[in-house]
């Protein structure tokens, strides 16, 4: 009560005083702050029932007048005597110790406004940047901290000053050998003066240790001009750093980017303002465009690995299923604005809570890649961002424009993506069985060829294509993956035969009703087979994938197999062909086709080899369509009038009939329709395939 008495009483003495010139108002408020901790007995007072927040605020006032005055850009004497006297880091030291209690957010505010409201710029000023970096590595230390608030302030403050000036960040990227050298020696310093006694210009001895309480009976301020006062304080305060807790160390290689570490931890704050704000940071950071600060960004800090850890445990605390209908009443999640109660929502479900967290996050590192650094090559993040969404939507919700999502990064494939969801489960090719091929596990030709096989001699692929359209051989080789030396290539003539009737005679005569149709032979599909195989070849062709399958002898056939869950699902929607909607067969077949395309030898093997021997309980798309036609057989047996239906089915959606009375079985006639037209598709896409591997 006394010391508010007084903080009061001497607000009103300066507010009658004189004015002072600015320099000499400045300096005195300085001198009132460093006579508190020579003077002050009480190291227990909070810094509320001190002047000392009030001299701060002044001081800023006096900083903010003296360049409003000047001209611009010009340094004024207060700024200067800020600058040469060191203030900012005595006061970063004040903090750090937190003397007296609530000194670290007094500092905190006044380093904001300082840059915030100072026009000039004053971090490449050594004395300010080198405290201000100090300063941030003491922020976040604590979630929930008091100074939570004034930390996320003051650091978002830094971030703004360096968008403006993005050549400043290298003034914050520190070099950490360096760093632990200096610390080092700093200590080695420090222990040496704890063994000794400084001596002061009175003659008397002051103990380094003692910062607050007992350094007023120790130092007799009297005798000290004020000129030597704040060095004094500021000499002093070297031993106050020994008496604080000391800083965690942080194992990073190279240097250390403790903004974005500071924000980091702080995105983990309870208070969803702090967190916000802490990610609006990083925002700002990552986007910067200096390259050093890029590249540290993502080898010397745990940005990538916290980003993802935290998006993958969102999409594990989801539900094991959700309901897609439930999904589609969500409304856009944006992030930042992750606000939801349970208890308020009327059309609250299991999980909604837990949904909206995952999408909020979802959303905020969807921006922070658009923002990102172009040199910022954050593959890992990325990939397992990609990844977690797209096991998100096969999980949650694997609806039509799920496939359409699928279908679209297939047509941009990423190599990363392609490993993770897919070609990862067939790189030890474990889903075949590893005995010699029987002939009775094959159809019985007649001279090599299956009945009502297709003459491929006259095949559309040599008379229809046009020259302009076509590879030639030598760009057959350079477009498709390499074949080694030893290669020895079979029979081509035979061996594609036997693939593409394989597929061309899965579904019976009886479910065909293409031949009743000019022009939807199978012919139809080889030019777009050819044009997106020339495609996926040259983009597929930096990605030194192997031309050959891995020998079966250095294999794990033993391990057990998975497709994976994007390759079952799609399995499993196949298998469905005849009960779903025709849309969704169509984004079905067109994603698998898609996939079928790759020039990767093990995809080519599981998705378009019907004679692959599959290990026990595996499955290949050709088998999955086996199944299918197996029950195709049983069903149409109990339509009546099954092929004229069928043959009117097509017609209908060609265009060539006109819509009339709903036929019966409509659902299953339609996917006997995409069934066929799918196996044609495979059976050029295998054709294709082959002819590029065996062209010389």
């Amino acid at each position: 009560m006394f010391s508010k008495l007084t903080s009061i009483l001497q607000h009103a003495v300066e507010v009658l005083a004189p004015s002072l010139p600015l320099q000499e108002d400045f300096v005195y408020h300085w001198k009132a702050i460093t006579h508190y901790y020579i003077e002050s007995a009480d190291d227990k007072a909070p810094v509320t029932d001190t002047n000392i927040p009030s001299h701060l605020e002044q001081m800023l006032d006096i900083l903010i007048q003296e360049e409003n005055e000047r001209e611009s850009g010009e340094t004024g004497p207060c700024m200067e005597y800020l600058l040469h006297h060191k203030i900012l880091e005595t006061l970063y030291t004040l903090g750090k110790a937190d003397c007296p209690p609530g000194m670290k957010q007094q500092v905190l505010v006044f380093y904001t406004k300082l840059l915030g409201r100072i026009r000039q710029p004053l971090l490449p000023h050594i004395n300010v940047h080198r405290p201000v970096q100090k300063l941030i590595r003491l922020c976040g230390e604590v979630l929930t901290a008091p100074t939570e608030n004034e930390e996320i302030q003051f650091l978002c403050i830094v971030c703004a000053k360096l968008k403006q000036d993005p050549y400043l960040v290298n003034f914050f990227l520190e070099n950490k050998l360096k760093t632990l050298a200096t610390k080092q020696s700093d200590a080695s310093s420090k222990a040496q003066e704890s063994n000794e006694v400084l001596i002061a210009d009175t003659g008397q001895t002051v103990e380094p240790g003692i910062m607050c309480g007992s350094t007023g009976a120790a130092v007799n301020s009297g005798t000290l001009s004020e000129s030597e006062l704040s060095d004094d304080l500021s000499a002093s305060l070297d031993s106050l750093d020994m008496t604080s807790q000391p800083e965690a160390p942080i194992n990073r290689p190279n240097q250390d980017y403790n903004l974005v570490n500071s924000l980091l931890n702080l995105t983990r704050s309870p208070d969803g303002r702090v967190a916000v704000k802490a990610c609006e940071g990083l925002m700002l950071l990552v986007s910067l465009p200096e390259q050093a600060a890029a590249k540290c960004l993502t080898e010397s800090t745990l940005l990538c690995e916290l980003l993802t850890e935290r998006l993958a445990a969102l999409y594990k605390a989801l539900p094991q299923s959700m309901d897609p209908l439930d999904i589609e009443t969500v409304e856009a999640v944006n992030w930042g604005l992750d606000s939801y109660n349970v208890k308020e929502d009327t059309s609250a479900f299991h999980g909604k809570r837990a949904l909206i967290s995952f999408l909020s996050w979802f959303d905020y590192c969807d921006q922070l890649i658009k923002e990102a650094h172009k040199v910022n090559d954050v593959i890992t993040f990325r990939t397992t961002y990609l990844k977690i969404i797209c096991l998100f939507c096969i999980t949650a919700s694997y609806n039509i424009m799920t496939l359409r999502l699928f279908e679209h990064l297939l047509q941009k494939p990423n190599e990363h993506i392609l490993y993770n969801l897919i070609l990862r489960n067939l790189e030890e090719r474990n889903y075949v069985e590893f005995k010699p091929a029987c002939q009775e596990d094959r159809d019985v030709v007649e001279n090599g060829q299956i009945a009502g096989a297709v003459d491929l001699e006259e095949d559309p692929l040599f008379t229809d294509i046009s020259p302009g359209n076509r590879l030639s051989g030598t760009e057959w080789l350079s477009a498709s993956p390499p074949q080694t030396p030893d290669h020895v290539k079979p029979d081509g003539k035979t061996e594609v035969h036997k693939i593409v009737n394989s597929f061309l005679c899965l579904v019976p005569d009886e479910a065909k009703s293409s031949y009743h149709v000019e022009g939807t032979g199978y012919d139809t599909y080889l030019r777009d087979a050819h044009r997106q195989f020339r495609d996926y070849c040259a983009i597929c062709m930096r990605w030194d994938w192997p031309g050959l399958p891995k020998s079966l002898e250095r294999c794990d056939l033993e391990a057990p197999f998975f497709e994976g869950h994007f390759l079952k699902v799609l399995f499993e929607r196949m298998g469905k062909i005849l009960d779903q909607p025709y849309d969704v067969n169509l984004q079905v077949t067109s994603v698998l086709s898609k996939l079928s395309l790759f020039p990767h030898p093990h995809l080519h093997e599981y998705m378009l080899d019907p004679y692959v021997n599959l290990a026990p309980g595996c499955r290949s798309l050709f088998s999955v369509i086996v199944r299918v036609v197996g029950d195709l057989m049983v069903r149409i047996q109990r339509i009546p009038d099954f092929t004229p239906k069928l043959l009117l089915v097509r017609k209908r959606l060609l265009g060539m009939e006109p819509e009339g009375p709903v036929v019966d079985h409509m659902t299953l006639l339609e996917g006997v329709i995409i069934l066929e037209e799918f196996c044609k598709e495979l059976a050029a896409i295998a054709f294709v395939k082959f002819h590029a591997s065996t062209t010389p």
